[in-house]
C-alpha cells in the first residue's frame, strides 16, 4: 500500500485549500487591526527597524513578475532575512485575489486614479502589548514549520479567483 493510497490522493491538495484559506482570513484579520505592512521597500524599512514584530512574510508574484529580475533579487535577500530572523515566509501566486482581498481600489471614489500599493511584499506583524491571535495564524504558523521540516524553506500557496 502506499502512502497515497493511505492518505487520500487530493489530502496535499486540501492541505493547500486550507492554508489559502487561513491565509487569506490571517491577512483580512491583520489589516483590521493595522498589522500589515505593503510593499517591497516598506517592508525592507521595517524588518530593519524592528524585526521582532514581524511573523509572517508574504512575497506574491505572479507569472509576469517571473522575469523581473530587481524583484526577484528583492525576495532574494528578503528571505535570506526572514531565515536569520526566525520569520515565517510564504510564497503566494493569485495578485488579483490578494488584490480584491486587501480591497485594493485604485480610484478614490470620485473618478480621481491613484498608483495601487505594491502587494508583492506583506508583512503581517504583531504586538507584545495587544497580540493578534487568531487561529488563522496558527494555521499558517503550522503550515510554514512543516513546510521547513521537510526542507522547504519557503513554501508556496495558490490564492484562487474567487
Amino acid at each position: 500500500m502506499t502512502l497515497e493510497e493511505l492518505v487520500g490522493p487530493n489530502s496535499t491538495d486540501k492541505k493547500m485549500e486550507t492554508v489559502s484559506q487561513a491565509l487569506e482570513e490571517l491577512l483580512v484579520a491583520a489589516q483590521r487591526r493595522d498589522r500589515l505592512t505593503v510593499g517591497v521597500y516598506e517592508s525592507a524599512k521595517l524588518m530593519n527597524v524592528d524585526p521582532d514584530s514581524v511573523v509572517l512574510c508574504v512575497l506574491a508574484t505572479d507569472e509576469e513578475d517571473e522575469d523581473d529580475i530587481a524583484l526577484q533579487i528583492h525576495f532574494t535577500l528578503l528571505q535570506a532575512f526572514c531565515c536569520d530572523n526566525d520569520i515565517n515566509i510564504l510564497r503566494v501566486t493569485g495578485m488579483r485575489r490578494l488584490a480584491e482581498l486587501l480591497e485594493e481600489d485604485t480610484g478614490d471614489g470620485n473618478g480621481n486614479e491613484h498608483e495601487p500599493r505594491d502587494l508583492h511584499c506583506i508583512l503581517v506583524t504583531n504586538s507584545p502589548v495587544e497580540p493578534l491571535q487568531c487561529q488563522a495564524l496558527q494555521d499558517v504558523g503550522s503550515y510554514c514549520e512543516e513546510s521547513r521540516c521537510r526542507n522547504q524553506w519557503v513554501p508556496c500557496l495558490h490564492l484562487q479567483d474567487r
